[in-house]
């Protein structure tokens, strides 16, 4: 007969038999524990951590991050954020670098190493084909007398008071604070470059602040033949047929020259036939049309068509360039597909 397999955890006859105050107050002691050690991080920033900056900034690599566990999770993290603010990185697992992944590594890159005993055996193995190579290595670890320490050319201290993990053994405190210290390196050389919100967003196409801050008005507006247009003989009934048949709630009245004179909208069109004995054949568009419309140029950014509209309750614009010629059209709708608004 099979011996009955026993759960390693005792069943709870409910969820509730948890207690909330313990739970609220385990969730504040690992808070306050890490907080500390944060505090504590402040004084380790040292001539150490400036000659990183200045080792990384002289760079003509890249920053190559490594780390194994816990610490492999932060380095892709730090490798990340250096990425995304001007410094160009990435991570190698240690453990694959040793069977192939070192040839990723050229002799021009420094390398971060994440360690917080420093005695990691899959880093020190890699260690001497750095050296060898000619690498800067910097290693961040929680033993400043660990052997990574002692082998690296600049060593970042990253020792915490404590770990927020009462058995001491999970790491928490001390990944918390590698994680800021790559944090401090990354926006210390951002601000050293002079790195901006749009360079920011070059490499963050696909995101809203990428879309805010590099999506032209040029990238999405109608242009040529697409763009609703009459001259100021126009009546009111070509002014509408031309609307419907662009279909952006609006048209362009320009000269002869193909230069903006005024815009006849959806709502100028309701304001005229709420005048009595109105003759949309006869009457001209010039008598309707807003004569100082809001307009934009096409080199400005999607997102300031957004805010004029907004500002002004407007639902379209006509874009014009420096002479007033008409060289597109836009409205609402354009900047919610486009996912501006």
């Amino acid at each position: 007969m099979n011996a009955r397999i026993q759960p390693l955890h005792p069943a709870r006859d409910s969820v509730t038999d948890l207690n909330a105050s313990a739970l609220k107050a385990s969730a504040l002691s690992v808070i306050d524990t890490e907080a500390k050690a944060l505090e504590a991080l402040k004084s380790q920033i040292d001539e150490a951590f400036v000659d990183a900056c200045r080792v990384i900034f002289a760079g003509q690599g890249r920053v190559v991050t490594i780390g194994m566990g816990k610490s492999g999770h932060i380095a892709r993290k730090i490798a990340a954020t250096f990425a995304s603010t001007g410094t160009p990185a990435f991570y190698v697992h240690p453990g694959e670098a040793s069977h192939g992944d070192l040839g990723m590594i050229t002799d021009a890159d420094v390398v971060l190493a994440l360690s917080n005993s420093g005695e990691t055996d899959e880093l020190l193995t890699i260690v001497p084909v750095l050296r060898r190579q000619g690498n800067v290595l910097i290693a961040a670890t929680g033993r400043p007398q660990s052997t990574l320490a002692r082998l690296a050319d600049i060593h970042l201290d990253v020792s915490v008071p404590a770990e927020a993990c009462p058995l001491g053994l999970a790491p928490t405190s001390s990944t918390t604070a590698a994680l800021v210290m790559g944090d401090a390196l990354a926006i210390a050389l951002l601000e050293a470059r002079g790195f901006t919100d749009e360079d920011f967003a070059r490499s963050h196409p696909a995101g809203s602040l990428g879309r805010r801050l590099l999506l032209r008005i040029s990238d999405i507006m109608h242009n040529n033949g697409d763009v609703p247009r009459v001259g100021p003989d126009a009546s009111l009934s070509d002014a509408v047929v031309e609307m419907s048949r662009k279909r952006l709630g609006m048209t362009a009245i320009v000269d002869a020259e193909d230069r903006l004179l005024g815009v006849f909208t959806d709502g100028d069109l309701r304001r005229a036939l709420d005048e009595s004995a109105v003759d949309l054949r006869a009457t001209p568009v010039t008598e309707a049309m807003t004569r100082e419309p809001k307009t934009i140029g096409p080199d400005r950014l999607a997102v300031e068509a957004a805010r004029l509209m907004e500002a002004h309750q407007i639902n379209g614009l006509v874009v014009i360039d420096d002479e007033r010629h008409v060289v597109g059209a836009l409205n609402i709708h354009d900047l919610l597909r486009a996912r501006v608004v």
